[in-house]
């Protein structure tokens, strides 16, 4: 007796996978609202701080420093997102079987972390726009726009570099002191919360080799919160672009995709 084949409703294939991952980034927070103040704690931390020791001219350039550190921060939390599913929930497998490509898991482990980090950055935002016109540093439309792009590049930058590591982690318990030591030292040694010229020279040296470096070159000098010329605007957004482009390479070159 011939068997009917059973049909399958047509649904669309393409399209799906950023608002899916998106919606996991969104239900993060909707069931646990924590995970939208956790990423506003430790930057207002050093903001609290500063303003107590440091020049109140320089509370906008902190604010920036804020920010960026903030979304340098999603590095860690893509890592850490990324080496749970592989190792705990056996979700790459899945991922690996379907016809979804290793880019568009990358980009929507990375989407979904933004989305949780969203509600920092518009309060940052929100604080920069009202401190920046106090203090003589409105938010002109250049430099927000600045800041976007500084903003955005820094996501791809460090949710690759994040996803990359995470690739290398064996067990669970290496994911919080890998995320956290590789994170946290690259903001510390980069100008977010300072000027460049604060630091000692050996230190202005080391710093001159990270990208998050240049992102805040970049947003002080369109900004006018530190002197800068147009062709050094675009060498920093240039060298801030290099190294984002560096970094999805890398990502590329060492991450394991359907590898145990």
């Amino acid at each position: 007796m011939a068997t009917e084949t059973p049909r399958l409703p047509s649904v669309p294939t393409r399209g799906r996978a950023l608002p899916a991952f998106g919606i996991v980034g969104w239900r993060w927070i909707s069931r646990n609202p924590a995970v939208a103040i956790t990423p506003v704690l430790l930057p207002f931390i050093f903001l609290y701080f500063l303003s107590l020791i440091s020049p109140p001219s320089l509370l906008p350039l902190e604010i920036v420093g804020a920010m960026l550190f903030t979304m340098q921060n999603i590095g860690s939390w893509t890592l850490g997102d990324s080496a749970f599913w592989r190792i705990e929930c056996s979700l790459q497998d899945l991922f690996v079987a379907s016809p979804l490509s290793r880019i568009r898991y990358l980009f929507g482990i990375a989407f979904s972390n933004l989305i949780a980090m969203i509600p920092a950055l518009a309060v940052l935002t929100v604080l920069l726009a009202w401190i920046g016109g106090m203090r003589g540093v409105p938010l002109t439309p250049f430099g927000a726009l600045a800041l976007v792009v500084a903003l955005g590049t820094m996501w791809v930058l460090f949710s690759s570099v994040g996803i990359a590591i995470s690739s290398r982690v064996k067990t669970q318990r290496e994911i919080w002191p890998v995320g956290n030591l590789t994170f946290t030292i690259l903001g510390m040694l980069s100008p977010l919360y300072y000027p460049l010229r604060a630091l000692p020279p050996i230190w202005q040296d080391v710093a001159r080799f990270l990208p998050t470096t240049y992102a805040a070159l970049f947003v002080q000098g369109a900004l006018g919160i530190t002197p800068a010329t147009p062709e050094e605007l675009a060498l920093y957004a240039g060298l801030l672009g290099l190294s984002a482009v560096v970094g999805l390479a890398v990502t590329l070159r060492i991450y394991k995709w359907g590898e145990t």
